[in-house]
This record gives C-alpha cells, structure tokens and sequence, in this order.
C-alpha cells in the first residue's frame, strides 16, 4: 500500500461546530437577532452553508443586507474561528518528512474552505487540497478520493488512507475508493449499519500517531 493519507476538514482536523457557534453569535450581534433566530440558523447550517441559505436567512429575519455581502461576513467569521487541535500541523509535517503523501479531501464551497484551509495554516502544510465545488463531486463519490490522491502525487487506487469523521461520506466513500479507512469518533458509537471502518481514534492527532506507527 502506497503512503497516502487524504484528511477529511470539517470535525477531524478542524472543530468546524465550534467555529459555527462563533460565527453565528458574532451574526446575531451583528444584525440584532434574537436566540431563537440564531438557533434556526444554527440548525440551517448544521450540515453545510451556501449563498442560496443566506438569501433564505435574508428573507426569514428580514435583514437589509444582500446574501452576497451576508455571506461574505459568514466567510470571514468561520475562517477567523476555525481552528484545530494543538499538534496537529505538527503531526502533518511529521507524516511527510516520513515519506507520506498528505492531503485534505473536502465537501464545501471553495471560497469558505480554502480560507479556513489558510487561517489554520492547513494548507501550507499538506501537499494538496480537493474540494467538491471545484471539480464537481462530493464525497461518498469515489471520483473526489481519486482526484485528491492524483493532486497529492499519488495513484490513484494504488491504496493509502481516508482519515474523517463521517461514516459515509468519509468511511464508506473512502473504502469504495480503495482506500483503508481511519475514523474519528468512538468505535462503541458507530452511527451506521455500514461495515465499519479499519480503525479509529478520537482525534485527528491521535489518528496521525496511529499512521506513524504503522509498519512500512
């Protein structure tokens, strides 16, 4: 098996809940919402956010300003609360200067991932980004799990690792891929009745020690 190792962005190297509830308490200040008001967006946004959910944002709360600019303001405020846990960029540089090819495989809109990529520091240390909106699949779909190892400098389906917290999109996704699968939660709580993953661990930092561990 090739020394590839595609990571997943929101909720395994980044705490992407914890930048939601930033971004949206800095929302509500900013517009004057009520608590009932963000906790609707907060469910709106759980998942994923786009422009089209803040022309719907615009229209529920009757806000004067435009998605364009209202998303623009999300952008800023999810890149400056993003973060990840100590060590782990740490832990990347280690993987490569072990010979391995590391890369971030993500669902999202380019524009919020690359700058949550860049304030974190992330991409600076990786050999490769792939986003859904920018070659037009998401995950489960083998395809974006083929095109991030190729932009690693991997082969594709020459094995390697998917490292992520969702057991479908990351899990499932990443073995149709031919990829060995790493997942961060705990293994007592498997959410699917889909066969389940080759490892896991509680972290992203401790997912990389498990990967450095490994026998060549």
């Amino acid at each position: 098996m090739q020394r590839l190792v595609l990571f997943d962005l929101d909720d395994t190297l980044i705490d992407r809940r914890r930048a939601l509830e930033g971004a949206l308490d800095r929302f509500a200040s900013r517009h004057g919402l009520t608590a009932d008001a963000r906790a609707s967006m907060l469910t709106l946004l759980a998942e994923r956010a786009s422009v089209d959910h803040f022309s719907m944002i615009r229209e529920a709360h009757g806000l004067a300003t435009c998605p364009r600019d209202l998303w623009q303001d999300y952008l800023s405020d999810m890149a400056a609360f993003a973060s990840c846990q100590a060590g782990v960029l740490a832990g990347l540089d280690e993987l490569m200067a072990r010979g391995w090819r590391v890369g971030v495989a993500t669902n999202g809109s380019a524009d919020i991932q690359r700058a949550k990529l860049d304030t974190t520091g992330i991409v600076r240390h990786v050999h490769a980004v792939c986003i859904s909106e920018e070659i037009g699949v998401r995950k489960p779909d083998p395809r974006l799990f083929s095109t991030a190892a190729g932009l690693c400098g991997a082969v594709p389906g020459d094995g390697g690792w998917m490292v992520g917290d969702d057991a479908v999109k990351d899990i499932a996704g990443g073995r149709s891929a031919g990829l060995a699968t790493l997942w961060i939660g705990d293994p007592l709580q498997w959410p699917t009745p889909v066969r389940t993953a080759d490892r896991t661990a509680p972290s992203a930092l401790l997912a990389i020690r498990l990967l450095l561990e490994l026998p060549d």
